[in-house]
């Protein structure tokens, strides 16, 4: 039997709702406020980031409630706002960028047929909206192309 002839499917665990809506709010907020840390695209911007969501949570600014801070939020969910803050998708270009400063390169996804979004003056024009331009080698035989992505190093790891 299937939903359709009045079957009603379990409500959801209250716990499991509420830690959804936690990782939702968490991202937005890391969406909507990832460039507001000059430099954008350095470890140092998402510092400053995590600085301001602890002042807000009412921590202290010392190390101390900084540490308190970080432990409260956890590794996993610390990671889940990392890849946010460093990702960009440019749905007219079809692109994703996955541009973490930690990681050797950044990564060129494609949202779309790769042969035909992977093409490098579309990827050039991807980063020089999201300002990474200036980061990256511009000589494209530098870029490496994969199966269904490109791949480019950051300038300093060259």
């Amino acid at each position: 039997m299937g939903r359709m002839d009045g079957m009603t499917t379990a409500s959801p665990d209250p716990l499991a709702l509420q830690a959804t809506l936690v990782d939702f709010a968490l991202a937005e907020l890391v969406r909507q406020n990832r460039e507001s840390f000059p430099p954008l695209w350095s470890s140092e911007s998402w510092a400053k980031l995590l600085i301001w969501l602890a002042l807000n949570c009412g921590c202290s600014g010392d190390e101390a409630g900084l540490k308190t801070f970080a432990e409260s939020i956890g590794a996993v969910q610390t990671a889940r706002m990392r890849r946010v803050f460093f990702e960009r998708e440019l749905g007219d270009l079809e692109l994703q960028l996955m541009a973490d400063p930690a990681e050797q390169q950044v990564l060129v996804l494609p949202q779309g047929p790769a042969e035909e979004v992977l093409e490098f003056d579309r990827i050039a024009r991807a980063l020089e909206r999201v300002g990474l331009s200036e980061r990256l080698p511009v000589e494209r035989e530098r870029w490496q192309r994969l199966d269904s992505l490109v791949a480019i190093p950051w300038l300093e790891s060259l």
